[in-house]
């Protein structure tokens, strides 16, 4: 059984577009300007080392395909050679190895997907494909490396979902400057349904 692992670079805005650069956003590569320092960079490490596969949207997926096989090393090895989907009703003709595209119902096939390949499935930027994940359950794990800093414009992370989302901190940590690394997972049912009568109560007293 597979795992739905959601990795972000976000600032304190929650603004995740454009991190490392390569996309027409005034600033881009924003995360270079603030150091994680040796222990973040570990953490990045392994994490890839622990991927099995990667989950992507297309725009996201086009551009680690357009970067990635040209780069050496041991990130750009484990990300070319390890098993990527991605999520498209467009793209047909994917040429970066070892690559599938998942189409129709996002959700039933991010499910399918999860049924048959094991491991961390780790999904990097795209997030449109997060907000769909997120909104139908399917995230295991959610990590944010949250810089700080505010950018004030920019595409967000998180849009509006169908209900009330629970999640449980599972471990912090501050590296570099002051670069926090958050990781969450899904809050218990009934916390999240006492958090949603609670927030009931409120509106209807307000």
């Amino acid at each position: 059984m597979g795992r739905i692992v959601v990795t972000e670079f976000i600032s304190l805005d929650g603004v995740m577009e454009a991190p490392g650069g390569g996309e027409q956003f005034k600033y881009g590569g924003w995360t270079f300007k603030i150091s994680r320092g040796e222990e973040g960079d570990k953490f990045k490490l392994d994490e890839t080392r622990s991927s099995k596969a990667l989950l992507l949207g297309r725009v996201t997926y086009e551009g680690f395909a357009a970067a990635w096989p040209s780069r050496d090393g041991e990130f750009a090895d484990k990300f070319n050679s390890m098993p990527k989907y991605v999520v498209s009703s467009t793209l047909t003709n994917p040429t970066w190895n070892n690559s599938t595209v998942l189409k129709g119902d996002v959700a039933d096939q991010v499910k399918k997907l999860k049924q048959t390949q094991d491991g961390d499935i780790v999904v990097h930027g795209s997030a449109r494909l997060v907000q769909t994940l997120l909104d139908h359950d399917l995230v295991d794990e959610l990590r944010l490396m949250v810089f700080p800093v505010m950018l004030g414009s920019g595409k967000r992370l998180f849009g509006e979902t169908s209900q009330l989302k629970g999640l449980r901190l599972v471990d912090s940590k501050v590296v570099g400057d002051g670069v926090m690394i958050l990781r969450y997972e899904p809050a218990p049912e009934k916390a999240t349904e006492a958090a949603a009568a609670a927030s009931s109560r409120s509106a209807s007293t307000s």
